[in-house]
């Protein structure tokens, strides 16, 4: 009870318009005042959060992402894919899906991966006869595989607050990101092909690629489509951590932008420096809020209080997951993803321990539950996002989106009874931090 008036007092305090960053500090000042009568800690208690080689990742994957994105390699990797799979019905959609996941594995960001794709796609989309409503919603369920599929700032940041392995993570994101999207992409498969079938006059599909198509459609995008490997590869394959994996990412993109695409000067280097670090210092003051959250949370007592009641009513680890899955799904309806890892996790923690659930399990469980809060109204940043591309009616973008969260709760329940998908690929491994 104490933790839900603690939270309720939070979110009333950043509806009147002020920033998360701002919000977290001042809430959790006000908070350590009543409690401990001064605020001499926090000093300590912020300095001993954001001092982390861990935190490194985050603004040289921001820097990966952006070489990519100034490279504008988007257009090639488009249309590769929409060669190689455009004879299947809705193969626009499909390779919207799969491109999304690309670019995913290249940007780490489902808003960036929305609004770059979802530029390119959208307007192809409809002039080959998709609804627009079909097309609204490819765009913002295959924008959420931007934090599912690795590199992810939320997995960094829940790997980092949790203490948890970045690179068990990552890889455990790689099947359920796949698993998804072939959700995604089987969905666009069966309502295209039924409005072919029912077109008056019926729709021609496009012919499938020769092999010379295929191999030239390859041939434009592989070095973009080795940067995934080449970060995941090395993790796995234990020749670097996700740390130095962000740093090597960063320096490949460039060199990829600069020598194979020939598209990026000096003026795009100095515009990605400043726009990933633009991104990680907003990033950095709200782990410095949330740190602030965190530890006014433990002097209140509530991860403790947490613990002892779930051992009270003796609750199983599935119904535990179930409730704190429906929890966040409601405070993914108010507040944005970044924000529900910092103030939920601190208190979900101890229970995940005294309950010996697998913390990896969990994060994967919540990232593809934050992906749910990118399409949900009113706030889903990628439904805002598809509208600013667009210019569509909120309402209209809103119900597009809607069968893409239907998969996303399924694809949450699929998880939940079968846990082997995200956990069986970093068991076979030896990760480091």
């Amino acid at each position: 009870m104490t933790f839900l008036l603690v939270l309720a007092g939070l979110i009333l305090l950043l509806y009147t318009g002020m920033p998360m960053m701002a919000g977290l500090v001042l809430f959790s000042l006000g908070g350590l005042l009543i409690v401990e009568g001064g605020i001499s800690s926090i000093g300590e208690v912020v300095y001993g959060n954001i001092n982390s080689y861990l935190l490194v990742a985050i603004p040289l994957f921001m820097l990966m992402a952006h070489f990519m994105v100034k490279g504008r390699v988007v257009d090639d990797l488009y249309t590769t894919l929409h060669t190689l799979v455009r004879h299947l019905p809705g193969g626009l959609g499909v390779a919207t899906v799969f491109a999304c996941g690309i670019f995913a594995a290249i940007s780490g960001s489902s808003v960036a991966t929305a609004l770059t794709i979802g530029k390119v796609a959208i307007p192809q989309m409809v002039r080959f006869g998709y609804s627009l409503r079909g097309a609204y919603g490819v765009v913002a369920g295959g924008g959420t595989l931007g934090i599912l599929i690795p590199p992810s700032a939320p997995m960094i940041l829940y790997g980092f607050v949790s203490d948890t392995s970045i690179g068990a993570l990552f890889l455990a994101g790689v099947l359920p990101g796949m698993m998804v999207a072939g959700l995604f992409a089987s969905w666009c498969m069966l309502t295209e092909g039924i409005r072919e079938r029912r077109a008056v006059p019926p729709r021609p599909r496009l012919p499938a690629p020769s092999l010379s198509e295929a191999a030239v459609a390859i041939k434009r995008s592989f070095w973009a489509l080795t940067l995934p490997p080449f970060v995941l590869g090395g993790i796995y394959f234990g020749v670097f951590t996700p740390t130095e994996a962000a740093g090597t990412g960063a320096l490949w993109a460039l060199l990829i932008a600069v020598f194979v695409y020939r598209t990026f000067g000096w003026r795009d280097l100095w515009e990605g420096g400043m726009d990933a670090a633009r991104t990680s210092a907003v990033l950095f003051m709200i782990i410095v809020g949330a740190a602030l959250f965190g530890y006014m949370l433990t002097k209140l007592n509530i991860p403790k209080q947490a613990v002892e009641l779930a051992l009270r009513w003796n609750v199983s680890e599935v119904q535990f997951l179930i409730a704190v899955m429906i929890l966040i799904f409601i405070l993914g309806l108010i507040l944005e993803s970044i924000s529900i890892i910092l103030i939920t996790t601190p208190v979900v923690l101890p229970v995940l321990d005294a309950l010996g659930i697998d913390k990896v399990w969990y994060g994967i469980l919540l990232t593809i539950n934050l992906e749910l809060a990118l399409i949900s109204p009113p706030v889903g940043m990628n439904l805002i996002v598809i509208k600013s591309i667009t210019k569509a009616p909120l309402s209209e973008i809103d119900k597009a989106a809607v069968p893409y969260i239907a998969m996303l709760i399924l694809a949450l329940a699929i998880l939940i009874v079968f846990p082997g998908i995200a956990t069986w690929l970093p068991s076979t491994m030896k990760l480091g931090q």
